[in-house]
Parts: structure tokens; sequence; C-alpha cells
């Protein structure tokens, strides 16, 4: 198993990820808002690169039953019904409902693997589902971080490297590894520790902690604590049990705008 990871959504482009297996991790906080969405029973998510994007396609779906979250620079967008802390999608706001998430980092490297074979979401939050996902794939994976704003982003490289650790645990697996895949590594076996205490130190953490948003880095730093693995369907995100089904039809409509702005 080949494992390249990306420390920015920069370092590739959408056609070097088609019909490739993908990992898209954006730790603080689109992967753990997508993990908690799902994990209370929200429908799908639904991810744009843009906010007009995100007004466009809400305009083709059916109110009641759909939400826009999101944010731009960590604060909710205006007009949106929820931000991007994962705190706000608790059950009662998602079950049952589509979600248009427009963030800065996370949902534009999403909506960059949108070709992929395979396109999953991971976080500290789901991380060994994640890493069980790829060993039951056994094949070629490419790890993508968001990053901060086309720049490298610890928290994102920390986890890359906790996947490449448990997956060279697993006596099934031979790994072969990238530069970048054997630097996360490192970065990992240096902070595995702490983890909230690299969270709480890293550029974007302190960032987020000053705008009020501290309980959110305690909530990214859980290891384990949901077992959903998120998975591209078309151009929603589904819980893989669900996204591995056979379509029976599109009924939102012209979601396919979602990942195709």
């Amino acid at each position: 198993m080949k494992i390249d990871v990306y420390f920015s959504p920069a370092q590739v482009d959408e056609m070097q990820l088609r019909e490739k297996n993908v990992v898209v991790i954006d730790v603080l906080r689109a992967s753990s808002t997508i993990v908690a969405a799902l994990h209370n029973g929200a429908r799908e998510i639904i991810p744009v690169s843009s906010v007009e994007s995100a007004v466009k396609v809400s305009g083709n779906l059916f109110g009641d039953v759909v939400l826009r979250g999101g944010e731009r620079n960590g604060k909710m967008i205006d007009g949106f019904n929820l931000g991007n802390s994962p705190s706000e999608y608790t059950e009662e706001a998602v079950k049952g409902k589509s979600i248009i998430l427009c963030t800065t980092n996370g949902s534009v490297a999403m909506v960059r693997a949108r070709y992929a074979k395979n396109m999953t979401v991971a976080c500290f939050n789901n991380i060994s589902s994640v890493v069980e996902f790829m060993e039951e794939i056994n094949d070629d994976f490419s790890i993508v971080c968001a990053g901060q704003q086309s720049l490298f982003a610890l928290e994102d490289a920390v986890c890359a490297g906790m996947i490449v650790k448990q997956l060279s645990d697993k006596d099934s697996l031979m790994l072969e590894l990238n530069d970048a895949a054997v630097t996360a590594h490192v970065l990992y076996k240096t902070y595995n520790k702490n983890l909230l205490k690299m969270i709480k130190s890293c550029d974007h953490g302190r960032y987020l902690a000053g705008i009020g948003f501290e309980d959110d880095l305690k909530l990214c730093a859980e290891i384990d604590s949901v077992a959903t693995v998120p998975m591209l369907a078309g151009s929603v995100i589904k819980v893989k049990k669900e996204a591995m089904r056979p379509s029976v039809g599109n009924p939102l409509g012209t979601t396919a705008e979602a990942v195709a702005d």
C-alpha cells in the first residue's frame, strides 16, 4: 500500500486525485464537524467551496430539511443556520437534515477530491475507523491535509501521521511512504503524548481559542470518540454503510452543483 501525504490541497489538483482513494483531514474543524453531524443523524453533507455555491445549491433544495453550515475566518457566515463547531451539530439540530457545508479549508479540499474513487473524511475523533476502512480497501491512498489557507497546519499533519502509524502496525499491510508521509509519522511520534496540548499550541488552535472556541479544541482532540466513516457518494458525503448502497435517485435535485463549482 502506497501512502502519499499532501500537507496542503495546493500541492495536488483534482485530476491527480481522479479515481484515487483519498482521505481528507481538517481537524480544526470541518472533518470533526462532519463526523459529529453524521454521527448525530444528519442525512448527508454537501461540501461546497464558496458561499456563492452554498446559496445556489440551497436554492434548489427543500427548505426545512436543509441547513447551511460553515465559517469564514472561524466565525459563522451571515445568513447560515450553523457555524463550524462540532458542538452545534447535535442530534436535535441535524437529525434527518441535509447540510450544505462551506468552510475556509476543509470543504475546499473535499471539493478538490470530488472525482476520487473513494473519498473519506478523517480526524482524531474517528481515526481508527478510517484506518480500518483503509485496511479493508488495501490499496494506495492519498491523504490530503486541508491546511490553513493553503499553508501547512500542524494538527492535520499529526493526524495524518497517526494514520500512518496505525497502518504500519497492521501485520497485513506493507507500506510505501512518500517523504511527506514519513515526515507526518515523525511529527506524530513527537506530539502523540499530548494531542490536546499540540492542538492548543498550533497556529489555528490559538486563533480559535482567541475567538471563543477553546471548547472545540477539546472535542477535536478526542481520539475515537465515534466510529463514523464519512464517504463521498456522488456529490454528497454520507455515513459509509449508506454511501455504499446503490443509488435510488437524487431526491435533492441539483446537488451535483455542490462539487462542480
